[in-house]
């Protein structure tokens, strides 16, 4: 074992301004969702350019609450990606829809408009294009795809606070967006989420079904000017956001620029570092994007080495290295395998890509040593098993 101290997989960047931030909320009476979930949802309405967002619990809620928006429902399909995590597939299931997965580009494991299209039926309500690692998908091509039909275009910008899609941020490319602040995410509240559309419709629903289907501004009856009288007008949920989440997402908003930029800094070093490892696929940016490397996911290539992939993370490990797999694909897991019948051949290059995938180590605390650490390390390791 490494003598060193662990190098975790994540470490969240949270500083004085954001521990004083969400002191003073607790010091302001006010710890539920209240004024400061309120500036936040402009500041994400800003940095989305879009008119309306909706502050959450999750981004799952997000994607639950913008899907049920839409209108999908028992019956309608909608078409994800096969590489992503669960949650994009089980808010579907949960709405009664069926769930269609399409493969991803070999070179950015985004979408591929091509089997997008594949995939389209008379029954499409919806396309969920997941910004995989910080990295938009080819808008302009799944644009093109769904010319002339009545699909919703739902992003989920996860990884995505802060990218750019030819210059027009994420969170406005589609019908609606859904973020995440969870505490590995270049933007974190802790847990949390924010809906964003240019739809006032779907931010009106969203925001009733998010507190238990009351009536517009309910959360105001605990406050001087609210009143306590309200109506559920639907079978609502429970997926506000806290004011104290909030206070810590506004300051880590404004720090946003300079945490993005400093993980390009960490993914450009990787990339120079590691460019002559031939045993790996290293990622890139498209031109067209802007990229906010929320993962640096490397690709060990088939038969390149005398070890596979679990045992390459093993190694990692071993010299206190902390690693990840962005994802175990959807078809993988036993419910979705089993209940929807799908197989690793229909998603030939999601199988390619996953049986080498290593995400490595990326936040914005770690330093220069800490990624030469992690090279070497990679390095070595190569080295040791060519």
């Amino acid at each position: 074992m490494s003598e060193q101290a662990p190098l975790p997989f994540y470490r969240p960047a949270v500083g004085e301004e954001e521990i004083e931030a969400v002191v003073a909320t607790l010091r302001s009476g006010w710890l539920t969702t209240g004024p400061r979930v309120g500036e936040f949802e402009t500041r994400m309405a800003a940095l989305a350019e879009t008119p309306h967002a909706v502050a959450l619990s999750s981004a799952t809620a997000a994607l639950h609450l913008a899907l049920e928006a839409m209108g999908v429902g028992p019956g309608d399909e909608v078409i994800l990606p096969s590489l992503t995590f669960a949650a994009c597939a089980n808010v579907v299931v949960q709405l009664g829809a069926r769930p269609v997965l399409a493969d991803v580009c070999a070179d950015d494991l985004c979408i591929s408009p091509a089997d997008v299209e594949h995939r389209l039926s008379s029954r499409t309500r919806a396309l969920m294009v997941v910004h995989y690692g910080g990295q938009p998908c080819r808008m302009d091509e799944i644009e093109r795809v769904l010319a002339g039909r009545d699909v919703r275009v739902l992003e989920d910008a996860a990884h995505a606070s802060g990218a750019a899609y030819r210059g027009r941020p994420v969170g406005g490319l589609g019908d609606a967006a859904a973020f995440s602040f969870y505490a590995t995410k270049n933007l974190t509240t802790g847990e949390g989420g924010m809906l964003t559309t240019r739809h006032a419709e779907i931010a009106e629903r969203a925001r009733q079904m998010a507190l238990h289907g009351m009536d517009r501004d309910a959360w105001k009856r605990y406050s001087a000017e609210g009143s306590w009288y309200y109506e559920v007008t639907a079978p609502g949920y429970k997926y506000n956001m806290t004011d104290l989440q909030a206070a810590l997402g506004i300051v880590q908003l404004r720090r946003l620029p300079e945490l993005n930029a400093r993980r390009a800094a960490i993914a450009a070093a990787y990339s120079e570092r590691l460019r002559e490892v031939e045993a790996l696929r290293l990622p890139t940016a498209r031109p067209e994007v802007s990229h906010v490397w929320h993962l640096y996911p490397v690709r060990l290539l088939p038969g390149a080495l005398a070890i596979d992939r679990a045992e390459l993370i093993r190694r990692l490990t071993g010299r206190g290295i902390g690693t990840s797999v962005h994802f175990i694909p959807l078809h993988r897991h036993p419910y979705y395998r089993e209940g929807w019948g799908w197989s690793a051949s229909d998603f030939p290059v999601t199988e390619g890509a996953y049986a080498g995938l290593v995400s490595l180590p990326i936040y914005p605390s770690m330093t220069d040593q800490d990624v030469d650490r992690v090279c070497r390390a990679v390095v070595d390791i190569v080295r040791e098993v060519s």
